[in-house]
């Protein structure tokens, strides 16, 4: 599948610093970018979800902790 991405001089100056450093091709760095931000989503999705949670089931113990 194709795509065209439109750059301007700072993300051309990035991509190619990171090609450079990591020794990998500016494709594999925008690859691996969106993959890691797709990661991250859906880590801060579930933390907080069992944040929710958590909170739901000791919300009564955790005020009686903080009037301490």
């Amino acid at each position: 599948m194709a795509l065209t991405l439109r750059t301007d001089a700072i993300l051309e100056h990035a991509l190619t610093a990171l090609s450079e450093l990591e020794g990998i091709s500016r494709q594999e760095v925008i690859r691996r970018a969106v993959l890691d931000r797709l990661e991250r989503n859906g880590h801060r999705a579930r933390v907080d979800e069992s944040t929710e949670r958590l909170l739901a089931r000791w919300s009564d113990v955790l005020e009686r902790l903080g009037s301490s």
